[in-house]
């Protein structure tokens, strides 16, 4: 029995041992992840995290996914950096290996700046940067400084003629960036504690991925900003007003860049997105009815439609706009004879979305569950342009009845076509609309649209989606034209993108997230029959 008792012990120690060792080995000494995001500074719109090692940059050798994505000059930029710096005989040893994290950040002119952060491993001192001069057959020149107290670097990179500058955090953590403003603002910022702009993955499941994306929602407004002339664009303002952290993870495919995770919100923060967190996933099929012109969308779900209009209830009262909902509602009793909001409930689908064109229409198109039913009710409350047209007599009903996303309609005109409602801010837009349907020209229809959806989720809650050739004139009327002229002339760059999905899909009151783009592929203007 004691020998029983004895070899049982000693089975549980080296199980001990070997499972303390395994996971030592999975998360290397150095790594240190969330140590070295802390010390990117919180304005970072998004953080691309991989590991600096041969084999990451061998599989997207002579692919155009990242080139495409970044910009040729950006990519150039950082890859002369990676080869003649990082790379350099007396620093690989303590860089390799390491995770890298590119951090996006806005600027104060016409640009966005990227900031790079790395550990180095034991036993690297700063001093080392300095042997580079004599190391590196003059292909960059470096000159210690001082920057905000502190001491850094000055790298001139002779063969691109940029300064790179680089601070040391600490820990042997170490920022750079070819901005010195930037570098400025990172040597200085010291974060919060307790508080977290960016939640790193777990550790196992950071070593087994190829890269991750980190996003800040909060700082996708100060980014709009700089790159939009337009203010007041609607493009992803729902994504925009959402307070919360993204953490996904890249699947390698070769020809689209897809990731997902998970989309975590802030407590008790109020947006209008949080209300589809307490849904359930929902197959989308509004989709399959977007005009072949679809510029961008941006589309709703709802599993329960009770609960959504209970939850967006709740939401108007947070938001202070009760009172003004209420007036509204009593006069449209008072005057139409009507409980609009309850009877637009009984008829309400499960799904609803807003659509822009590449010609500057704006339709919304919500499932209804009898369209021959809501009609009399439409009727009601609207001037009647024909027989099947007529416009609100009321302002802000659809901001009322489906929230913040249908603000853009003040008092529209609608049609019924089938089982759905259409709004628009115009009638000849309602016509626009109507071609489309009857005539079914569908960018569902489309070969290019087709093999994209493919790769997205068939279930979620609120989902943006962009095409971004039809974007091309939405985006050449609202960007700051440095902006602009970089998306019509980089070759290659984000034309080179057939199009881009941002679904978000109801889990555990958050939400699992997936974004994917994916390049062009020939023949995009094949339609099926």
């Amino acid at each position: 029995m004691k020998r029983l008792i004895v070899t049982t012990i000693f089975l549980i120690i080296a199980t001990v041992l070997v499972t303390v060792l395994y996971f030592k080995n999975l998360s290397p000494p150095g790594v240190r992840t969330g140590q070295v995001m802390h010390a990117i500074p919180d304005n970072a719109v998004a953080i691309f995290e991989f590991n600096n090692e041969k084999g990451f940059y061998e599989i997207f050798a002579g692919n155009q996914l990242l080139n495409a994505f970044v910009g040729h000059e950006k990519l150039q930029e950082l890859d002369t950096l990676r080869k003649i710096l990082v790379a350099a005989p007396p620093l690989n040893q303590f860089f390799n290996g390491q995770n890298m994290f590119i951090s996006l950040h806005p600027a104060n002119n016409d640009d966005v700046n990227l900031l790079v952060t790395i550990s180095a491993s034991k036993n690297f001192s700063p001093a080392l940067f300095n042997n580079l001069n004599s190391s590196t057959k003059n292909a960059l020149q470096v000159s210690p400084m001082q920057i905000a107290g502190s001491q850094g670097f000055n790298i001139f990179l002779k063969t691109i003629d940029k300064h790179f500058y680089i601070i040391q955090r600490g820990d042997n953590i170490f920022s750079g960036s070819f901005s010195k403003d930037l570098i400025d603002h990172s040597a200085i910022y010291q974060q919060d504690k307790g508080h977290n702009n960016f939640v790193p993955l777990p550790e196992q499941q950071n070593t087994n991925s190829l890269a991750n994306l980190y996003i800040n929602y909060n700082q996708l407004n100060p980014l709009f900003d700089q790159l939009f002339a337009n203010k007041t664009t609607d493009i992803f303002k729902s994504f925009r007003l959402l307070p919360a952290y993204a953490a996904l993870n890249l699947n390698y495919k070769s020809d689209a860049l897809m990731f997902n995770g998970f989309t975590t919100k802030q407590n008790n923060a109020t947006s209008y997105l949080n209300i589809f967190s307490a849904q359930q996933p929902v197959e989308n099929h509004l989709k399959d009815i977007f005009p072949a012109t679809t510029a961008y969308s941006t589309s709703f779900a709802v599993s329960d439609s009770k609960k959504f209009e209970a939850d967006l209830s709740e939401w108007h009262e947070k938001a202070g706009v009760s009172k003004e909902k209420n007036e509204l509602l009593n006069k449209v009793k008072s005057e139409a004879g009507l409980f609009i909001k309850p009877e637009f409930e009984k008829l309400l689908g499960n799904e609803f979305a807003i659509v822009t064109t590449r010609y500057f229409e704006k339709f919304a198109i919500i499932s209804v569950k009898d369209g021959s039913k809501l009609f009399p009710l439409m009727m009601n409350i609207s001037n009647m342009v024909t027989d099947k047209v007529g416009q609100f007599n009321y302002d802000k009903l659809p901001f009322f009845l489906l929230g913040d996303a249908f603000s853009v309609f003040r008092k529209p005109y609608f049609m019924i076509i089938d089982n759905y409602l259409i709004l628009s801010t115009s009638v000849s837009e309602l016509e626009s609309y109507s071609d489309t349907y009857f005539n079914r020209k569908f960018i569902g229809k489309t070969d290019q649209y087709t093999q994209f959806d493919n790769l997205l989720a068939e279930r979620s809650n609120v989902a943006f989606f962009v095409n971004f050739k039809n974007m091309q004139p939405v985006l050449k009327r609202d960007l700051k034209k440095p902006f602009y002229d970089a998306f019509e002339n980089n070759n290659p760059g984000w034309k080179n993108y057939y199009g881009a999905a941002f679904q978000l899909t109801a889990s555990d009151k958050n939400f699992y997230t997936n974004f994917c783009m994916r390049l062009n592929a020939p023949d995009t203007s094949a339609v099926k029959n």
